[in-house]
């Protein structure tokens, strides 16, 4: 399993690019997984649907699956704070890349996403750009941007085009070997919390 996290601040294209790497890492044969972390309170589960309700009757965990699709959902009793390894932990052995979006203080190699604010977005103009990690996080090993000319800081790393997302495919597939994953190394699984 490889793993390369993805980091940058909101609306900095990280989920349109991960978007557009699944599919371009599924043309060469390989098998993806994505690891999300959500800041805020979510939901995949819809009220009145059965496993909404067995939730809502108290249901630590419910798995629903049919022959295309398999969901789990787990109900935290107390705010439980998941490290990406834990969540990793979780998902199939044989899949043969994770793109992990957000967790950005790992120890995961990374790339960096960022660009410049645009024009029409709100409070755009006069703003400065969103400041970068690269320059003090070892584990950032590339920065993907469509403005590598207005990068705040000077860096010596690797320089992807956002927009070229088959590019950056194929630089991760050639860079397979920095992006291993092991899970022994790492953390087993998650461990229910005692009741």
């Amino acid at each position: 399993m490889k793993v390369a996290g993805f980091a940058g601040f909101s609306g900095s294209g990280k989920t349109t690019l991960i978007e557009q790497l699944i599919p371009a890492l599924r043309r060469q044969g390989l098998r993806v997984s994505v690891v999300k972390h959500a800041h805020h309170r979510f939901d995949i589960d819809h009220p009145g649907k059965d496993t909404y309700r067995h939730r809502e009757a108290g249901a630590f965990e419910v798995v629903a699956a049919s022959d295309r699709r398999l969901a789990l959902m787990r109900e935290f009793e107390q705010a439980t704070t998941l490290s990406v390894h834990q969540l990793l932990a979780e998902l199939c052995q044989d899949v043969d890349w994770v793109l992990v979006e957000g967790f950005k203080g790992s120890d995961l190699p990374k790339i960096e996403v960022w660009r410049p604010p645009h024009p029409g977005e709100p409070g755009a103009p006069g703003r400065k750009p969103e400041p970068v990690r690269y320059p003090g996080d070892d584990c950032v090993v590339a920065v993907a941007t469509n403005a590598a000319h207005s990068l705040p800081v000077p860096t010596t790393l690797p320089v992807l085009d956002l927009d070229a997302p088959d590019q950056v495919a194929g630089w991760l597939i050639r860079q397979g070997q920095r992006f291993g994953y092991d899970r022994p190394l790492h953390g087993g699984r998650l461990r229910c919390a005692p009741q």
